[in-house]
């Protein structure tokens, strides 16, 4: 139904990889399933968000989704996103917004006329949802749980470390910096290395300094985490920033990692903007 969450609905559906198109007509389907096949499994798992925008279309549906259940190599779900008609109206009140269905209806008459329209594919649902009390995180919850059979949304978590010389990152969540620890960039014999060789992260490591501000550091984070994760992010980015982005940084985002692989389920990588190394993912480890 129109305002009921589907927008919400396939943010949520993107974040766990699928492919989606939003507002797709019906009648283009077919060319979807075409794309797939030829897709060498990139579009293995496609989400399509489907309304009465298109409702000039929309008669061709029910066709379509015949054809494609007959597709022995397709396995098609439709997830039903209602709400009752109170919660649409006080919605489209509140955004101002017409309903796509007929702009010279008010718009309690339009919710009736497109709940009729959508009654038979609503009884062809696999799953309906209902977002009358339910918040956005609620129906992104709910959708990652019927897709994935978990009461929570995917989690990636990206420890990037940085030079501030060439600028703080402007996609990170958190920013830490560690400037005041021992450079090993004044070390000769270190200076041409990076923080994932040993006798830098050694170094940058062994000064009780460090550790005690690692430790610190650590505990917060363990503690942050879970409380993003709580309020429905996807996706946390910590930069951790010495001053080339090479050494001190980039040994406390790799330790950083490893170390948080360990109590959480996250999705976790370690990303170096600025040093001459490769990212690593601490997901399996």
């Amino acid at each position: 139904m129109s305002g009921a969450g589907k927008s919400v609905g396939i943010q949520a559906l993107e974040d766990m990889g699928y492919f989606c198109i939003d507002n797709l007509p019906p009648i283009l389907l077919p060319k979807v399933v075409e794309l797939m096949e030829t897709a060498d499994g990139h579009m293995s798992r496609v989400a399509l968000g489907i309304d009465l925008r298109g409702k000039e279309f929309f008669e061709s549906l029910i066709s379509e989704i015949e054809e494609l259940r007959d597709n022995n190599e397709i396995a098609l779900e439709i997830i039903f996103i209602d709400a009752s008609d109170e919660t649409l109206v006080s919605r489209y009140k509140e955004t101002r917004r017409a309903h796509p269905i007929d702009n010279t209806l008010n718009v309690l008459d339009a919710i009736h006329v497109e709940r009729g329209l959508l009654s038979e594919l609503k009884g062809r649902a696999n799953k309906i949802i209902d977002t009358s009390e339910a918040t956005e995180k609620e129906l992104r919850n709910k959708i990652f749980e019927h897709g994935s059979g978990e009461n929570q949304s995917p989690f990636n978590v990206n420890i990037m470390s940085f030079g501030f010389k060439h600028g703080i990152p402007i996609d990170a969540d958190l920013v830490f910096d560690v400037r005041f620890l021992p450079n090993p960039h004044y070390v000769d014999d270190l200076k041409p290395l990076t923080g994932l060789d040993k006798p830098v992260s050694d170094y940058v490591m062994k000064w009780k300094e460090t550790r005690t501000f690692y430790g610190k550091l650590l505990d917060l984070l363990k503690y942050m985490l879970p409380q993003f994760m709580k309020e429905g992010k996807s996706q946390v980015v910590i930069a951790i920033g010495c001053t080339g982005g090479q050494h001190r940084s980039v040994t406390l985002a790799e330790q950083l990692a490893k170390d948080l692989s360990e109590p959480f389920d996250f999705k976790m990588k370690a990303v170096h903007r600025d040093a001459p190394v490769e990212s690593k993912s601490y997901e399996e480890d």
